[in-house]
């Protein structure tokens, strides 16, 4: 229950690509020279223009009726990407929990939904815009905030430049325009698709869409630009196999303890032993003495030991989720059933539950930390053990 870093964590990989070097441009091509004059009666026979400039202009009408075939000449310079496939997604890994939590919150949206939002509202930038007072990166005023914003993660304080807790108050905003937008629809005063529909009241109100009756027109170009996003986030609609977890689409962790009861979360927090205050870096799961603990994703133990203040624990590798190392780790264990080395499937026995170290009384001390920094465990989890 101390907050230094995972020394097993691995740093992120190099995200450095070189730029492609244009073509070099071809060499011009020597001019011929003037015939010579030297007075003399030329002969009878293919003067200069029959040899000089007939043979190129028959090589230009060659070449020309071969383009003409082919489609043209091709351009020496690569073609632009962003026009020929969609963009890859390319957010912060630890983004990727919350906005399926979000979404979880009502059956109209998908995380795909709320990333392209993000992104057509902010481009993921947290800067400030002077002239609407928008913050962060789902673009909040301080007005909405108090509306919307809540301490989603547990670190202390609600803020719209926290990105866990502007994505999960973007969510509850949405949610809360979608279940209107679903009442209207089904008294008949409004047609057409709930997502457009939600999208559309979150651009220019209910009561424009009421009024009009279905998107009305001040919300087509907004409605249009996030729908052109959607596909480059669609992969986070679809949930990862993670080794067998069985749960909710997005959850990438199985429960490692039966059921999943919290008894202190992750978080800023006075220690009961040492009295001081600091952060609490995992999530403690109330069970009792000798329960099974499980690996929560298939993986690798890279530690398992006593330990003087989480006791006996093991840290199991996951391996790399969109670039940034996943771990999790399971502390104050009465048991090690587990060895370095060895690789787990979710719900490999690892352990059973206890006090060791510094602890109260048996419980599970579980964490997830990602690329070396200790993160909040519930989005990752598997809901009702």
């Amino acid at each position: 229950m101390n907050d230094e870093r995972l020394t097993t964590a691995e740093a992120a990989l190099d995200t450095d690509e070189r730029q492609p070097e244009p073509p070099a441009r071809p060499q011009q091509p020597e001019q011929p020279g003037r015939p010579e004059q030297d007075g003399k009666r030329k002969r009878r026979g293919p003067g200069p223009f029959t040899l000089l400039l007939l043979p190129g202009l028959v090589t230009v009408t060659g070449v020309a009726a071969f383009f003409a075939l082919t489609g043209g000449l091709p351009s020496p310079w690569p073609e632009d990407s962003d026009t020929n496939q969609a963009a890859a997604v390319d957010i912060d890994p630890s983004y990727v929990p919350w906005l399926r939590k979000a979404a979880s919150a009502c059956t109209i949206l998908e995380p795909s939904v709320l990333a392209a939002q993000i992104d057509q509202l902010s481009g993921w930038s947290d800067d400030t815009d002077a002239l609407s007072g928008q913050k962060g990166i789902a673009a909040f005023t301080d007005t909405e905030w108090r509306t919307w914003g809540r301490d989603d993660d547990g670190n202390g304080h609600s803020s719209p430049r926290d990105p866990a807790d502007a994505i999960m108050a973007l969510g509850r905003q949405d949610c809360s325009l979608a279940e209107k937008v679903t009442e209207l629809r089904t008294e008949g005063r409004v047609n057409g698709d709930l997502v457009d529909l939600t999208l559309a009241a979150y651009s220019s109100g209910t009561d424009a869409v009421t009024e009009a009756g279905r998107v009305p027109p001040t919300a087509r170009t907004y409605l249009a630009e996030v729908e052109a996003l959607i596909p480059r986030y669609e992969a986070l609609d679809r949930a990862e196999s993670g080794g067998g977890t069985g749960g909710a689409v997005g959850a990438l962790l199985a429960a490692p303890v039966s059921p999943l009861t919290i008894t202190s979360p992750y978080g800023s927090r006075e220690h009961p032993l040492t009295g001081v205050t600091k952060l609490h870096t995992g999530v403690d799961f109330a069970a009792p003495q000798g329960a099974r603990v499980v690996a929560a994703r298939q993986g690798r133990v890279v530690f398992a030991a006593p330990t003087s203040a989480y006791g006996n624990r093991v840290v199991i590798d996951h391996g790399t989720i969109e670039g940034k190392r996943l771990e999790t780790t399971y502390s104050h264990l009465s048991s090690l059933e587990a060895a370095v080395g060895q690789t787990v499937e979710a719900g490999t026995p690892i352990g059973r539950v206890g006090s060791t170290g510094l602890s109260t009384g048996p419980h599970l001390h579980f964490e997830v930390v990602l690329d070396g920094y200790y993160t909040d465990p519930r989005p990752w989890l598997v809901t009702g053990g």
